[in-house]
């Protein structure tokens, strides 16, 4: 990632690039249409993952669309419930008890995107090793095809809910199919390996041409819905139970929308493990934003960049109105994203109109969503984490080497073992342990000339010296030859530990006893001495 941080953040920041033509209208209709298209499905489906009423994944889905395309800096960013997610929701849920307590998390989850928009830190995301960002990924979507194989497989009596969350690790799923593996409905499992197969040869089976207005996902829900009923109809035995369909609430009147809003319950606030899931989802929500946000800049043809610090405020005032309207919190999501940038998008507008065509379905269709299996939405989340584990990037993490490999395997592990935010810290710790390491290795450079009567010995020390380096320099000082000349030159140094100085001074008495000749050239006066 450029390490550069991009625009300033106003209140009246242009979005940059060049602006929109009069002609893009069209083309953004078009986008936000395909866009939509995906993005209905996976709603649903990652609300199903996270253990949350599925309503909820669409009223983020329309929040992303109405309110953060509006207050972003990004042209072409579609923002909505995230896949990345999902792990932390379910968790939260077993821990915080109840859907209403878990959405006072997101409000405050979403204020302190905001205050971290507001104070700069848009390139928090640069201060992360890809390794354990990499890493994360790779947890992420293993947590997320182990949670979906009991939908997957129609077990029995899991009607509006998920196997134990735990504290995200593998054990609540593995445990659920071991102990269920007699109540698998045949019909689930025949649809999931199908729909898998469907999205993995989607590209080769269906022309480019047609693909834009049937992508994948949505090709498979159809299909899931439609050999649902044929299976059914063909045979009892065959026919998936109301608990294995999608339950929405189906509005008779316009005020009928209100049943697909939850509210935040405010006596939660007294519970610290409120704040606890409250801060892991800010800071892994403004993480995957971020990184989605560079990704789709790399992926816009007019080559606009987008302000960072900005797009923390477009995506905690989303998870605010989120939070308050019972949805999922949300990040910008990169696979939307490049499907509105390969359908044409060129402005905001394509994201703005796939919320809009989200409410509509809500608000038109919901019979027709309590038609499709929830075998075919957990094969589309079971294809999305494949995608995000896919065992590639273990064998590339392995060629990098030691330094790369074992931070991005114990984030891993961590998050499997434990949680997200643990996971996160404890590949964070080990990068920085290689970086400190490194950082000691790297103190000086050992220059050494000799003559038949004496040595000449220079070492020049490194632009940054820390107390880390002490150890180094020491035993490199102790190692001197009797006799010899030995310059320290510290002019390119840029910071000099008082530490080292004091190792530095502190040698000279050593130096006159072994008949060294010292010389200190750039290092400061000695500091004040410990009081005793």
């Amino acid at each position: 990632m450029n390490p550069e941080p991009r625009a300033e953040l106003t209140a009246s920041e242009p979005r940059s690039g060049p602006g929109p033509k009069p002609g893009t209208w069209r083309d953004d209709l078009g986008a936000g249409l395909v866009v939509f298209l995906v993005a209905l499905p996976l709603c649903l489906g990652i609300a199903l993952a996270s253990g949350a009423p599925l309503a909820a994944g669409l009223v983020t889905g329309a929040v992303g669309g109405l309110l953060v395309s509006r207050l972003s800096g990004s042209q072409l960013m579609v923002s909505g419930p995230a896949a990345g997610l999902t792990a932390i929701v379910l968790a939260a849920l077993t821990e915080l008890g109840s859907y209403q307590v878990f959405l006072v998390a997101v409000v405050l989850a979403g204020l302190i995107q905001l205050g971290l928009g507001f104070v700069k830190a848009g390139v928090i995301g640069y201060f992360f090793p890809s390794s354990v960002i990499r890493g994360m990924l790779v947890g992420i979507g293993l947590i997320l095809v182990i949670k979906q194989l009991p939908y997957a497989l129609g077990l029995a009596g899991k009607k509006g809910q998920t196997p134990e969350a735990g504290t995200g690790g593998m054990g609540g799923p593995l445990d659920e199919i071991a102990h269920h593996l007699s109540t698998i409905a045949p019909a689930a499992a025949v649809l999931t390996v199908v729909s898998l197969a469907l999205l993995a040869f989607w590209p080769s089976i269906m022309p480019a041409r047609f693909r834009k207005m049937l992508p994948a996902p949505l090709a498979v829900v159809v299909f899931g819905a439609v050999g649902a009923w044929l299976m059914g109809t063909m045979s009892a035995g065959w026919a998936l139970p109301a608990e294995a369909m999608v339950t929405l609430p189906v509005p008779q009147t316009f005020s009928d929308l209100a049943t697909y809003f939850t509210f935040p319950q405010w006596s939660a606030l007294g519970n610290p493990a409120v704040y606890k899931v409250a801060i892991t989802v800010a800071i892994v929500a403004s993480l995957e934003s971020l990184l989605s946000l560079e990704a789709t800049d790399r992926l816009d043809p007019l080559k606009r960049t987008s302000s960072p610090h900005r797009e923390l405020v477009a995506q905690g005032t989303g998870n605010m109105v989120s939070g308050l309207l019972g949805g999922l919190p949300m990040t910008g999501v990169i696979v939307r994203s490049a499907a509105n940038v390969d359908a044409g998008g060129r402005t905001w507008r394509s994201s703005f109109i796939h919320g809009v065509l989200l409410v509509v379905a809500v608000a038109s269709v919901p019979m027709l969503l309590n038609h499709i299996p929830l075998a075919v939405l957990a094969a589309v989340l079971i294809y999305t984490g494949f995608k995000l584990a896919h065992p590639k990037q273990a064998v590339d993490a392995w060629k990098r080497g030691p330094k790369y490999a074992i931070p991005f395997f114990a984030t891993v592990i961590a998050i499997l073992a434990t949680d997200l935010l643990i996971g996160i810290a404890v590949g964070l710790a080990i990068g920085i342990f290689f970086l400190l390491r490194d950082s000691a290795r790297n103190a000086y450079s050992f220059e050494r000339s000799e003559s038949e009567d004496h040595h000449r010995i220079r070492l020049t020390l490194a632009e940054e010296v820390t107390f880390l380096n002490k150890a180094q320099i020491s035993t490199a000082l102790q190692t001197l030859p009797e006799g010899a000349t030995v310059t320290v030159d510290a002019s390119r140094c840029k910071h000099l530990d008082d530490d080292v100085v004091e190792l530095l001074h502190d040698y000279r008495e050593t130096a006159q006893n072994r008949g060294v000749h010292l010389v200190l050239k750039g290092v400061p006066g000695a500091p004040m001495a410990i009081m005793h």
